[in-house]
């Protein structure tokens, strides 16, 4: 089956130092581009996180300090990085909760900016929990009954994603082949950030999800107790969270001057 896209779009996965979207570093990255004509493009890549990578995580992804001491820092690839993918939606495993959140700390530290404006991303895990709750390795089990024998290799993962994808359109007729229908699909909450602080109410605004203001506007919060919105941008936050707020801050002075 070939996906019915309107533009390309980039599955990729990410081996990273933890799960902390705003400490932890990429240590691998691949990349899998689909062209609406059916064209694919490869781009993998090892990456020197420029921390140590727990021994408990080596075990998990395989890679360890000595591999990625020589290769390139994530500052160093991401132009490239972002020139693959920016007239691309996304696609991947868990990617809205972990990978396109880490990855967007990632490019806005190497000063590259990022955000979904004018794309969408179907995360391939959402769809597989809704329909039969499992893992990627069940998944690729599952619906291409092949064993994924490198799972946590950030290659193998990535095609297996793409795999299970293509068969989940084969299998349900629920699912429409179209990335928005399958990004509207694997959604989950409507954050306005990725991390899941900031939220949107019933009418589309911006609303903190946590603290003290939780379920409170962010313009209120904003108004009444201007201090909270510095705290904010010297918190440990992640820096996707804090463009958003100051956008919001940008946007909320502008309304004033009109």
């Amino acid at each position: 089956m070939q996906l019915n896209l309107s533009k390309p779009i980039c599955f990729f996965d990410l081996e990273t130092t933890g799960i902390n979207i705003s400490k932890d570093r990429i240590v691998e990255i691949s990349i899998l581009k689909v062209y609406p004509d059916g064209k694919e493009e490869n781009y993998t890549q090892l990456v020197n996180p420029t921390i140590p990578i727990p021994a408990e995580v080596t075990k998990v992804h395989g890679i360890s300090d000595a591999d990625v001491a020589d290769k390139p820092t994530f500052k160093e690839i991401a132009k490239q990085v972002n020139t693959m993918i920016k007239d691309s939606d996304l696609g991947g495993f868990n990617s809205n909760r972990f990978d396109i959140p880490l990855l967007a700390e990632e490019m806005l530290r190497a000063e590259v900016d990022f955000d979904m404006k004018n794309r969408v991303a179907v995360d391939v895990q959402t769809i597989f929990h809704k329909m039969e709750q499992r893992t990627l390795s069940a998944a690729y089990k599952f619906y291409c009954d092949k064993n994924l024998d490198d799972a946590h290799s950030a290659e193998a993962d990535t095609l297996a994603t793409y795999e299970v994808l293509k068969a989940q359109l084969t299998k349900y007729d629920a699912l429409e082949n179209d990335t928005k229908f399958l990004a509207e699909f694997s959604s989950r909450k409507k954050f306005a950030d990725f991390a899941g602080f900031l939220i949107f109410n019933k009418e589309g605004e911006e609303c903190f999800s946590f603290g003290k203001h939780k379920g409170k506007r962010v313009v209120d919060v904003m108004e009444q107790e201007p201090g909270y919105f510095g705290w904010l941008l010297n918190a440990d936050f992640p820096l996707y969270t804090k463009k958003v707020l100051t956008a919001i801050k940008l946007r909320q002075f502008n309304n004033k001057l009109d």
